[in-house]
């Protein structure tokens, strides 16, 4: 016989009923029950671990725009790939409380700036890339040029981390039905 149903993001509510001749009034349906729902969401905070992915993504953040403005002083074309990412701090953050609570609001805020992060994390690390070739006129030439390096690694790094974001919260947020009407199923004790 073939299986017409399959399990994927339904709720599956199973209730052991007694016997209809044991059973005296009330008797019948227990007082605790099994219910087993395969949420995408949940599989989202267990597997997609957006609280640890949040808070590397808002840290690295926060190292990219405070070596940008240290750095302007002596560089001005810097600010223009360091400072627009302060989106990364509040992608972080939004990933951050994606995980905390189960809000649909807030993962489709994140979902949706991750991808724009992802997007500038690519823009930026070109932009640092042709800047990093270009020879500079000062005296700390090799201190620039780690610096330009440790940013260009924090921008592959919150590449990385938008990638994977955008992976585990497409499975929460890209799903087929929002709203799945339970299968009770009755189990007739012997």
């Amino acid at each position: 016989m073939k299986k017409t149903f399959a399990c994927d993001e339904s709720m599956i509510i199973t209730i052991p009923i007694g016997s209809l001749r044991d059973a005296g009034e009330g008797q019948l349906m227990p007082e605790k029950f099994q219910c087993v729902y395969k949420d995408s969401y949940k599989i989202f905070a267990i597997k997609g671990k957006p609280k640890p992915l949040g808070a590397a993504q808002a840290i690295a953040g926060v190292f990219i725009v405070s070596l940008g403005l240290i750095f302007t002083q002596t560089e001005d074309f810097i600010r223009f790939y360091t400072l627009p990412s302060v989106l990364f701090v509040v992608c972080g953050m939004l990933s951050y409380a994606a995980g905390q609570s189960p809000n649909m609001h807030v993962t489709k805020l994140s979902f949706s700036l991750n991808i724009v992060s992802f997007f500038w994390s690519v823009a930026a690390v070109c932009l640092c890339m042709i800047r990093f070739h270009v020879p500079l006129e000062e005296h700390n030439v090799k201190v620039h040029q780690g610096i330009k390096g440790l940013i260009m690694i924090l921008l592959v790094v919150e590449k990385l981390i938008a990638i994977s974001l955008i992976y585990w919260l497409s499975k929460a947020v890209c799903r087929q039905h929002f709203n799945t009407l339970p299968i009770i199923l009755l189990k007739q004790g012997d």
